[in-house]
């Protein structure tokens, strides 16, 4: 069974993410130049701060040195958490998505955008946002009508802090 280079350094690096008490979100090695660059990306549910991503690169690049999981030729190491747009693919990507405004794209065709209420094993409750004056509605989406989601950046968004004093 063949596994691709991804998928090794998958198996190699995740139990160190884990440890570190994050999520190994994605790899991917990309060529750039006659070098090649490993970008990891992790998470956890309370997000990661600088000083968690500066321990889990360090330990990153000993396994890798250690094991010459890249080879004999150069590499660079990216570690970082998903941008502010990030999409939302597992479960766990939802539940940390409460509270955000996130644009649905459906399995039948249209959008919906909308704020995350609740999460559950088989769906959401959002809140779809009024326009011109209109209440806000709720609504149920199953993950199974969810083709693709995405969080959307809110620039004047008041905090929960704000909306409570």
């Amino acid at each position: 069974m063949s596994t691709t280079q991804s998928e090794r350094l998958r198996e190699l690096l995740e139990p160190l993410v884990s440890s570190q008490g994050l999520d190994l979100e994605e790899i991917s090695v990309d060529s750039v130049g006659r070098k090649r660059l490993l970008s990891v990306v992790v998470d956890s549910d309370t997000g990661a701060d600088l000083d968690q991503i500066a321990d889990v690169s360090r330990a990153l690049s000993a396994k890798l040195d250690e094991t010459n999981a890249m080879g004999e030729g150069e590499y660079t190491l990216e570690v970082g958490t998903p941008g502010a747009e990030r999409p939302l693919k597992e479960h766990r990507h939802y539940v940390r998505a409460v509270g955000r405004l996130v644009k649905f794209q459906l399995t039948e065709g249209g959008e919906v955008v909308a704020r995350i209420l609740e999460v559950d094993d088989e769906g959401l409750d959002v809140e779809v946002p009024g326009v011109k004056g209109r209440k806000a509605t709720s609504r149920r989406l199953a993950f199974a009508d969810i083709d693709r989601a995405r969080v959307q950046v809110e620039f004047n968004r008041k905090d929960k802090k704000e909306e409570e004093a």
